[in-house]
């Protein structure tokens, strides 16, 4: 009689929980395989040199993607960073002197990091430009560039502005010199049927960010919408906001765990995802074809992975992805 009750409740379990089942199944068996490489080409070292800020939770699920694909790739994959384009220049050239077998980089100041890019490219190092600098990758000799237009996704979120009525917006750059963020503002400007003005804060101080954008909204009343380029910025946002009894809807670029529940309380509006966890993906998967298999993608195009316009109808859905730090 216990053999059937524990028979009858096992296929019963089953019968209620299936995909709960195979969830668990598909986590146990990237557990094991966690660590090993799914490829039997030899060791090579890739290093990604990025324009990051320090705590800046997005390059932490570009990481997260890249080194996964490393695991399975059988890379050693190097990672370093730099907010000041001269010193992320000379973190390329380090890359370099490594003699390392592919360079993933990007170029949110592409002036700056041009000598760089071609001192690799002279070594014979191939490299994939990924986030930002899709208009100059190519020029700049890189295999491809692999992230989101972000003229286009300015463009995305004017017309989502004029979806919502919106008619007075805020489009806050915390980045000086990023040729990808006045894109953004640029792009958003473009399509959107009513008044943007851009505002520029110090990215690197939350106090001052919040503060600046609160003057703002406390002076302009008529202010309707605020758009942060970063989804460390959205929070500090919706603080702003509650300071100055604002009634403007926060929006903004990126998504994170944080947004992801902002979206579902109705703190935000939408979310702009470029999955920064693609980006990172991709770019060493891509490299490893290349030296593999001189497998070249985008036929001289960017690669996107974005925009994808995320609402509080899929917020529910992707926060889960967002906790374990994939989206």
């Amino acid at each position: 009689m216990g053999a059937v009750l524990v028979a009858v409740l096992g296929a019963s379990l089953v019968g209620c929980s299936s995909t709960g089942g195979k969830r668990a199944e598909d986590a146990r068996k990237a557990e094991q395989a966690r660590g090993k490489a799914a490829v039997s080409t030899p060791e090579w070292t890739f290093a990604m040199i990025t324009h990051s800020g320090d705590g800046d939770t997005f390059w932490d699920i570009v990481q997260n993607g890249a080194k996964e694909a490393a695991r399975k790739d059988n890379i050693n994959f190097l990672y370093s960073h730099h907010d000041e384009a001269q010193q992320q220049a000379q973190l390329v050239d380090a890359a370099v002197d490594k003699k390392v077998d592919g360079i993933i980089v990007t170029l949110a100041k592409p002036d700056a990091m041009k000598a760089a890019v071609a001192r690799a490219r002279k070594a014979g190092i191939p490299v994939v430009t990924v986030n930002s600098g899709s208009e100059e990758s190519k020029r700049f000799g890189a295999l491809t560039h692999i992230g989101q237009d972000e003229t286009i996704a300015g463009e995305a979120v004017g017309d989502e502005l004029n979806e919502r009525g919106r008619k007075k917006a805020l489009c806050v750059l915390h980045e000086q010199g990023n040729v990808g963020h006045e894109q953004r503002c640029d792009g958003a400007r473009k399509t959107f049927k009513g008044d943007m003005k851009n505002l520029y804060v110090e990215g690197t101080n939350m106090p001052d960010v919040q503060s600046a954008i609160e003057a703002k909204l406390q002076s302009d009343q008529d202010i309707d919408a605020v758009l942060t380029l970063g989804a460390p910025f959205a929070d500090t946002a919706v603080k702003a906001k509650e300071g100055a009894n604002s009634k403007a809807e926060i929006d903004t670029f990126d998504l994170n765990e944080k947004v992801a529940g902002g979206l579902k309380s109705g703190k935000l509006g939408f979310a702009v995802d470029q999955q920064p966890y693609l980006q990172g993906y991709e770019a060493v998967d891509l490299l490893w074809l290349y030296r593999y298999n001189a497998d070249v993608l985008g036929g001289g195009k960017p690669v996107l992975t974005g925009p994808q316009i995320i609402t509080k109808d899929q917020a529910s859905e992707l926060e889960e992805y967002a906790k374990r730090g994939t989206r």
